[in-house]
């Protein structure tokens, strides 16, 4: 990762740990990714863009297996995702092989390009729903 890229990475990520998740994941329809976390077991939840598309959630992570949320998939793929208030469980599946810049055109635009501007290793990511 270029030095551009690693200090993009670490004021995004600030950003997002210490101001906007903390807000986010208290707005009711923000869509919130829960993994376990990999050293603590302990829950944790990350806002999230991404869409619903039948039993799947499709979302792509900006920062791709340097996201902390990624890497606890990785060590363990059960998670769980609230869309509109309702908790919804399923295995969340890394794609390396999707186009994630094609995908991200299929997702909600706002978070879509949030992803594309602070974005320096895009991952797609597909949860199958097990309801």
């Amino acid at each position: 990762m270029s030095r551009y890229h690693e200090i993009k990475h670490r004021v995004a990520t600030t950003f997002q740990r210490h101001v906007g998740n903390p807000i986010l994941v208290r707005l009711p329809n923000q869509p919130i990714l829960e993994t376990t976390g990999r050293k603590s077991g302990e829950a944790r939840r990350t806002p999230i863009g991404g869409r619903r598309v039948g039993r799947e959630f499709w979302i792509v992570s900006e920062f791709g297996e340097k996201s902390q949320y990624v890497r606890n998939i990785q060590a363990d793929p059960r998670v769980r995702v609230r869309l509109r208030g309702r908790w919804h469980t399923g295995t969340a599946h890394l794609l390396p092989g999707d186009d994630p810049r094609a995908r991200l055109r299929a997702l909600p635009r706002l978070n879509s390009a949030a992803v594309r501007a602070i974005g320096t290793n895009l991952l797609t990511i597909r949860v199958d729903l097990d309801e």
